[in-house]
Parts: structure tokens; C-alpha cells; sequence
């Protein structure tokens, strides 16, 4: 919404200042000023101009002056905020203005930052009192409301104390089913834990519901950039995604953007909307989340190409339990789970409670979209991006045809490897399972061309293959894996019944890390993978400084030395570009965001963000000694946007601020 805002100066430059320090506010619509010379002149603008939602004025100026200016104001408006602009010097006039009523106020010689900050703070707590306003005239109606609110309450408070208790029971059998009992058992506890955590999830959900019909959900906003934590959200869900081979796309047309908002709030309401474009996406669907900021307004888009909603149920999805009778064949015919009916009602109202709104558009067979807008304010705390926590809500785990993420997520805590057993024969499965279950992850595959596609998505620890399998063979699988970035890292053990010389070197030659004939001992299959395992932390220890040249050259890590060269390469190449980020990175090195991401962790035990970080840092700690550049002009060199984020940076990665390292 635009505003309206009066200016009172009697120096023609205040006015030009104006113009130019809100050149693009003016552009886009967001501000309108009025100009007046003095104080008889802004009392006639504002007789005229009933839609004025401020008042910038000076205190000294001819024929009226501020003071008397804003005690008449306050007579005729006593809401509308006014922020005084005076020199430092003319403390006593400013202790006069604030005991007359002002706001606020801005010293002179301005600091465009603070006059920037300053109006926008006014404006939103303008905003706030005429919201309040309009309030107070709806509180007759809202009475007679409350006791059917009341009613919902007590039942949504009841429902879920019912669930609370038979899931006390549940996850503390599971747990001691995992602790005590058999591997038979603990895939059990695994299965029964897993639902808890949806029964869970469910509960919250009806209690967010509740909290918000009661008003006692409250909002915990903070002021960073939004476009840094939706690309950390997305994250999340690139790997659900590809489980099913459908693309998920991010579009942003801004590059960053400072803003309130809550960071719970929108993960919840953005886990909702993702995990409802996969569920409802059959395989190969393509996904989009696309991003815009205009006239005061963030708009974020989610888009699927999924089965779509049918037109009579459209202008019901948002209500509250609503679910269509179509729903479970529809959900069904995506590859999905049977859906609540919670789950848009939830994010209904947590936009609501943002100040936002969402829309949704459908064509049944074509698929669905979501438009989320959001206001942008700068009102809240600052905070780092990297200090919000993003861990995705468990909307996605009870789906049937993703196990392994399932196991993965449950034994997560216990920071076990993850194993992908490539094996036709089920008894050999079964067997090689039996044996590894307890200590590690396991990923199954029952052939090798299975094995090429899970290895590609999941990016195991380790990968224990046969040979002699349909659908491309074991030597196949090790020469393709071997030979493709993505992969090229993940040690590889050959079983096989072939024990003659020269399979064992063909294997060998292909890049296999160890063979071992059928039958196998389970100490000769543990010492291996233990070895194996063991090769993995000396890689971890080897990149384990981003930004450093590598050690010696070793004939084993070649392939992961050109690797980790490239990746250092394309960072340092574009060390000064502040929006030089994972997109781009990803694009120089040909490999999709979670590849890239999965294949970083496993070599440097660091997420992308914080490798690229560390070059940086790096880069940075360098120049600290090498050059007598000032610690913000490096910061800029070496694409921090913010000299005081580098600093902080710099203290978590070296141990020390960058002063202190100089000296």
C-alpha cells in the first residue's frame, strides 16, 4: 500500500535529498511526498490531503515553527506520528518536541540509513494503530464468536491430549525396543517410531490450529535475508524430489532481500506446500518455486506439474479438515500418502497471521499453483542467516516409496555410514543386511543398472556390489560410478563367486577399492569396510582447508584432487562477485545442488555454504598478511557484503578476529 508523507522544511535542498535518497520508493509506487516551507503551509497540505500517513518536520523555520506546528497537529490528529529533524546541537528544542508528542527524531547532517530506517519504522507503526482502529469496530461482532471459538478450542485441546498419550506409549516401546532387542525387532522400533514422529507432527499441527483460533500463536519475527533462508528450505527437499525423479527449480529475480519474517512460520507453510507438490506429482514432474519482490511485496510462487485439483474443490482447500472424496485416489495416483486435511488449513492461517496471503490456481491434469504474499517490514532484530535453524518438518516421512531416507532420517542422531548393498539374490541381501544392520545405513538394490540410479541419488558411504547381476554387471556399475563426478569418490566393494585372477584385477582395473571372493568371512567384510571407511576421513582430513593448495599428489585421490582443484578454482576465479553463490558454483562444475552438496559433505565433512565460505575466509586470511588492505576492504575483495559479517565469520573459522590475526 502506498504512503503518503508530508515534508516541512523551509531549505530547498531538504527537499531534493528526499527525492533522491527515496528515488526508488517513489519509482515503485511505495511513497508519496507533499512538500510544504513552513508550518501554516503543511496545516493547509494536511486540511487537503486527509490520506497523510507521516510527517517529517523541521524545528526552526519561519512565520511557524515545528514546535508550534506539531502541537497543533497533535490537537487535529493526536494519532499521526511526526519525527522531528534538528541539529544535534538544539538538544532543547528536541527534549520540547518529544514531551509535545513526537515520535521520533532524525539530527542533522543526515545519515541516509537512519532517515531511511527511521520512516520506516514510522510507517509501520502507523500501520499497526489504523489495523488496531479497525479492529476496535469489529469487536461487537467477534463477541458473539467466541463461544463457538471456545467450543473449538476445549475440542482441539481434548483430540490431541487423546493422541498424546497412546504416543507416550509408542515411542517409549520403540525405544526400548531399539535399545534392547533384536535386528528384527529394531526394523520394527524403526517403523514404529517413524509414525510417531507423523502422529506427532499431526498433534502440533492441530495445536498450531488451535493457538491460532485462540490468538495466542504469536509471531517471532527477525530481520534477514529471506531469499538465504528459502534457498536452505529448498534443500531439504531437493532430495524427496529427485527420489522421484521430479526437477524442483528455484527462480528468484532478486538476489538477496533483507525483511521481517518467521522463520518457523515459513518453514512450516513452505514444507506444507513442497511436500504436497511432490506427494501430488507423479514421476518425472518438474516443480518450481519462483520468487519476486514488487511494490512492498514478497511473492513466492510454488508451482507443480502435478495431478491438479479438481474445480468444485478448489474454493474449499483452505478450510479447515476439508479433504475432497477424491483425495486418496488422487494422492494415491501420484505415488503418495493419504493427506490429513490439516495441512493447508494450517498454512492458511500462519499466512494470515504473517500479514500475507496465499491463492491457489489448479487444472486438473495439468497441475497446481500456489502464490504466497508476504509484506516486506524491516522492524525486527537482525540476525544471521546461518544462526536460523531450518531442519524440514517430518511431512514427507510417512511416504511409502521412500524408506532408506526414512532410515536415514531416524538413525541420523547416531551419525552411522550409509551403505548401498547392489545384489540380485535376496538370500545374499538378507544375509549381507543381517550382518551390517546394526552399524550401519543400508540402501538395497537388486540389480546393477538399480544400483548406478541409487548410488547417483542417494550418494552412499560405501557401496558393497556383486558382479554377476542382470542389468548391467558389477564391473559395469563400478566403471560408470567410478568414472562420474558425482560418484567417483564412493569406495567400492566387489563380491563375486569368480575367483580367477583375472576378474579380480579386471575389477581391480576398473577402480574397485576391494574384492572379496564368495564365501566371505563377516570379519573379512567388516576389516574391508572398516579400511574402506578409514580412506574416506584421510580424504576429509586432506580437503579439510578449503581454500589452501592441496598436499602431494596420490595416485587414489586423483580423481578427487581435480575435483576439489575445480571447485577451489571456480570460487577464487570469482572471489570478488558477492553474488557468486552455490548456483553458480553448481553450474561451473556441471552437478545439480544436492549432488554437489552430497559429494562436499562426504569429502570435507562441510555443507556447500560453508566450503565456499571457508575459500573465501581463506582467501581473506591471506591478504590479512600479505597486503596493508583494511579488513573492509578485503571483506569486499573477497565478496562479503557486510565487513562486520567477514569479521564474525573470520572469528568462527580462524579463532580470532581479523584485528587480532594482523597483529
Amino acid at each position: 500500500m502506498k504512503a503518503t508523507i508530508l515534508v516541512v522544511d523551509d531549505q530547498p535542498m531538504f527537499e531534493r535529498l528526499i527525492r533522491n535518497l527515496f528515488r526508488n520508493q517513489i519509482k515503485n509506487g511505495l511513497y508519496t511526498f507533499v512538500f510544504a516551507l513552513n508550518g501554516i503551509e503543511a496545516l493547509d497540505a494536511l486540511e487537503q490531503n486527509s490520506a497523510i500517513d507521516m510527517i517529517l518536520s523541521d524545528i526552526n523555520m519561519p512565520e511557524m515553527d515545528g514546535l508550534t506546528f506539531l502541537a497543533k497537529v497533535h490537537e487535529r490528529q493526536p494519532n499521526l506520528k511526526v519525527v522531528m529533524v534538528s541539529a544535534y546541537g538544539d538538544m532543547a528544542n528536541i527534549r520540547k518536541a518529544m514531551n509535545l508528542g513526537a515520535y521520533d527524531f532524525v539530527p542533522k547532517p543526515i545519515e541516509p540509513e537512519d532517515l531511511e530506517a527511521t520512516v520506516k519504522k514510522t510507517l509501520n507503526e502507523m500501520g499497526l494503530i489504523r489495523q488496531a482502529e479497525q479492529a476496535k469496530d469489529l469487536a461487537d461482532q467477534n463477541e458473539q464468536l467466541q463461544k463457538l471459538d471456545q467450543l473449538k478450542s476445549r475440542f482441539f485441546t481434548n483430540i490431541s491430549h487423546e493422541f498424546r498419550t497412546p504416543l507416550t506409549v509408542i515411542t517409549g516401546m520403540a525405544d526400548q525396543i531399539l535399545e534392547h532387542e533384536s535386528n528384527w525387532h529394531k526394523n520394527e522400533g524403526l517403523t514404529i517410531r517413524r509414525n510417531s514422529n507423523i502422529l506427532l507432527d499431526l498433534v502440533n499441527q492441530i495445536l498450531d490450529l488451535r493457538k491460532l483460533e485462540a490468538g495466542k500463536l504469536e509471531l517471532a519475527p527477525v530481520q534477514t535475508d529471506v531469499i538465504t533462508y528459502l534457498r536452505v528450505i529448498l534443500d531439504s527437499f531437493y532430495y524427496y524430489a529427485e527420489r522421484k525423479d521430479i526437477q524442483l527449480q528455484f527462480q528468484s529475480g532478486i538476489s538477496k532481500l533483507i525483511m521481517d519474517f518467521d522463520p518457523e512460520k515459513l518453514l512450516r507453510i513452505l514444507s506444507n506446500l513442497l511436500a504436497n507438490a511432490i506427494k501430488f506429482t507423479p514421476e518425472g514432474g518438474e516443480i518450481w518455486v519462483r520468487v519476486q519482490h514488487t511494490a512492498g511485496r514478497l511473492s513466492i510462487v510454488v508451482e507443480d506439474t502435478g495431478i491438479g485439483i479438481p474445480a468444485e474443490y478448489l474454493p474449499t482447500i483452505f478450510e479447515q479438515y476439508f479433504q475432497s472424496p477424491a483425495s486418496n485416489s488422487r494422492q494415491a495416483a501420484a505415488g503418495g500418502t493419504v493427506s490429513t486435511g490439516i495441512g493447508l488449513a494450517l498454512v492458511d492461517q500462519l499466512t494470515k497471521l504473517m500479514g500475507g496471503t496465499i491463492i491457489a490456481t489448479s487444472e486438473e491434469g495439468r497441475g497446481t499453483s500456489f502464490t504466497l504474499e508476504l509484506p516486506v517490514h524491516n522492524s525486527a532484530q537482525a540476525l544471521d542467516p546461518d544462526a536460523i535453524s531450518s531442519d524440514p518438518v517430518h511431512v514427507l516421512a510417512a511416504d511409502a516409496d521412500a524408506p532408506f531416507i526414512v532410515q536415514a532420517q531416524e538413525a541420523a542422531g547416531e551419525l552411522l555410514p550409509r551403505i548401498l548393498i547392489v545384489e540380485d539374490n535376496p538370500d545374499v541381501a538378507a544375509f549381507l543386511s543381517a550382518c551390517l544392520e546394526d552399524q550401519y545405513i543400508l540402501l538395497i538394490a537388486r540389480d546393477g543398472q538399480e544400483g548406478i540410479d541409487l548410488a547417483l541419488t542417494e550418494v552412499p558411504d560405501l557401496i558393497v556390489s556383486d558382479v554377476m547381476m542382470p542389468n548391467k554387471d558389477g564391473f559395469e556399475l563400478c566403471r560408470t560410478l567410478k568414472s562420474d563426478e558425482r560418484s567417483s569418490h564412493i569406495p567400492i566393494v566387489l563380491l563375486t563367486a569368480r575367483v580367477d585372477d583375472e576378474s579380480r584385477l579386471t575389477g581391480l582395473e576398473l577402480g574397485a577399492d576391494a574384492y572379496l571372493a564368495k564365501p566371505f568371512s563377516k570379519k573379512e567384510l567388516f576389516i574391508q569396510l572398516k579400511n574402506l571407511l578409514q580412506i574416506r576421513r584421510d580424504l576429509q582430513r586432506r580437503y579439510s582447508q578449503p581454500g589452501a593448495l592441496l598436499p602431494a599428489p596420490e595416485p587414489k585421490f586423483r580423481y578427487e584432487d581435480l575435483f576439489m582443484d575445480k571447485i577451489r578454482q571456480s570460487v577464487l576465479n570469482n572471489i570478488d562477485d558477492e553474488d557468486y553463490g552455490i548456483p553458480e558454483l553448481c553450474r561451473d562444475v556441471r552437478l545439480s545442488r544436492s549432488n554437489l552438496h552430497l559429494k562436499l559433505k562426504a569429502l570435507t565433512g562441510r555443507s556447500t555454504s560453508h566450503f565456499v565460505r571457508a575459500i573465501r575466509l581463506r582467501k581473506g586470511h591471506e591478504l590479512l598478511h600479505t597486503t596493508d588492505m583494511t579488513v573492509s576492504e578485503i571483506a569486499f575483495a573477497i565478496g562479503f557484503k557486510d565487513p562486520s559479517y567477514f569479521s564474525r565469520s573470520y572469528r568462527d573459522e580462524f579463532g580470532q578476529s581479523p584485528k587480532l590475526a594482523r597483529e
